[in-house]
């Protein structure tokens, strides 16, 4: 799974790092960044993180 946070379109809300903290962090700037690769066991989390991004800044 390739996954990538748009930074330009991402508005820090923070719903993917409560969806999938293991993977997703909301950084100094502001902004969510990918900390860490998604596993399968956190696959699932990853994917309901993506589709709930309210501006789909994240991409697999």
């Amino acid at each position: 799974m390739n996954l990538q946070v748009n930074q330009e379109l991402c508005i820090g809300c923070g719903l993917c790092s409560d969806v999938a903290p293991a993977v997703f962090e909301v950084g100094d700037d502001g902004l969510s960044h990918v900390i860490g690769a998604p596993s399968p066991g956190n696959a699932d989390a990853v994917r309901d993180a993506a589709e709930s991004c309210p501006t789909s800044a994240i991409s697999l």
